[in-house]
């Protein structure tokens, strides 16, 4: 007769997401400088001995947050770019709207933030940063601006700077909520103003 496994048993292959959820948590709320990893441990229910199993130290667990917790977001939308079928602007309203979605939705948005504040004083990790996730981000909006132009559906533009211009005023409000909200007299519906950024841009970039 099999005995049941006890409940707070966890899986040890469960432990990597575990501490990847609770370094989340922590470098989010406090940035990379002032998160320990003693309490990524605490935090996650194991010993730092645990976590040095899995992570050789901090940085390379901050490289594992983002890889597992903002990439497969630009994943899925190279997916959706791959399989298009369609208008192009209407992909580009969907890439915003899932973005602003995420803003509200998830933690792992901070993370740009964090790089923001602390890019000068840890360029390893900026440089990586902008290597996995800034430039695959600029490149996925990138070609639908560039294939939206070949369809004749956008007028020739500079693609580099429309990309810019699609993703900029997003990550400002991002930020703006992160650091203002408390005091912000008057709150931004991020969704909304998605939609109004796109329409804005979409004014600009459709072809005549």
């Amino acid at each position: 007769m099999n005995t049941p496994t006890p409940r707070w048993q966890r899986r040890k292959d469960a432990r990597p997401a575990e501490i990847i959820e609770a370094a989340l948590s922590l470098f989010v709320e406090r940035g990379f400088a002032a998160t320990r990893l003693d309490d990524v441990a605490k935090l996650a229910g194991v010993t730092k001995g645990t976590v040095y199993l899995y992570f050789a130290n901090k940085e390379e667990l901050f490289k594992a947050v983002v890889r597992e917790t903002v990439l497969p977001n630009i994943e899925s939308g190279e997916t959706l770019l791959a399989e298009h079928q369609g208008r192009w602007a209407d992909l580009l309203w969907t890439l915003l709207e899932r973005w602003a979605e995420r803003m509200e939705q998830s933690a792992s948005t901070g993370i740009s933030k964090l790089m923001i504040a602390e890019a000068n004083n840890f360029p390893e990790l900026a440089r990586f940063y902008v290597e996995e996730v800034v430039i695959r981000s600029r490149k996925l909006f990138a070609n639908v601006i560039e294939r939206g132009i070949a369809a004749g559906e956008f007028r020739p533009v500079d693609v580099a700077l429309a990309t810019r211009a699609v993703i900029s005023p997003l990550m400002m409000i991002k930020v703006w909520k992160q650091s203002f909200s408390l005091c912000d007299t008057e709150p931004v519906d991020l969704r909304a103003f998605a939609r109004f950024h796109y329409e804005l841009m979409l004014q600009g970039l459709q072809a005549r």
